[in-house]
């Protein structure tokens, strides 16, 4: 299997799915985790919108360092497909907002458009930055499988 292959798998996890656990921990040091529905750009950004007083908004503020998965928890089992993230989060800058918002509401026709002034009230737009990426590897791949489910880099620079 090349890393390209893997690259794919990647990209048609991500594409797939509407949701994504975020984790995040807080100021005790616990850890939280929570879906959001989120819009990808490309690889390297994923959208959200949360009330800042949500947990894992508050988590955010204080640390910024996110973990992130990505999986279709519909599949039967042994056939699941996934993505792990490590990103830095935080609320997207007043001088993207607008351009952003308009990006995060363009994924579905259903999904809600959020103005400026939504997203200054009650509600933000949020963006995690990944820094890294893996893909899952099922233990029986035909190629990588080691019988115990793995995980393997992608869009690796190096």
């Amino acid at each position: 299997m090349s890393q390209e292959v893997l690259d794919q798998r990647a990209v048609a996890v991500i594409e797939a799915n509407k949701y994504m656990t975020l984790g995040t921990v807080g100021a005790d040091g616990r850890p939280w985790v929570t879906p959001v529905y989120f819009t990808p750009d490309g690889h390297a950004d994923f959208y959200w919108v949360s009330s800042p007083q949500a947990v894992h908004s508050v988590n955010v503020d204080l640390n910024p360092d996110v973990s992130i998965a990505i999986f279709d928890s519909s599949v039967a089992i042994g056939q699941a497909s996934a993505v792990y993230l490590t990103a830095q989060a935080g609320v997207v800058p007043d001088d993207e907002l607008e351009q952003r918002a308009a990006f995060y509401s363009s994924r579905y026709p259903e999904l809600k458009s959020f103005s400026v002034d939504e997203l200054h009230a009650e509600l933000r737009l949020y963006r995690a930055r990944a820094t890294a990426h893996w893909v899952l590897v099922r233990g029986r791949d035909p190629e990588f499988g080691t019988g115990i489910d793995s995980r393997r880099a992608v869009w690796s620079e190096g």
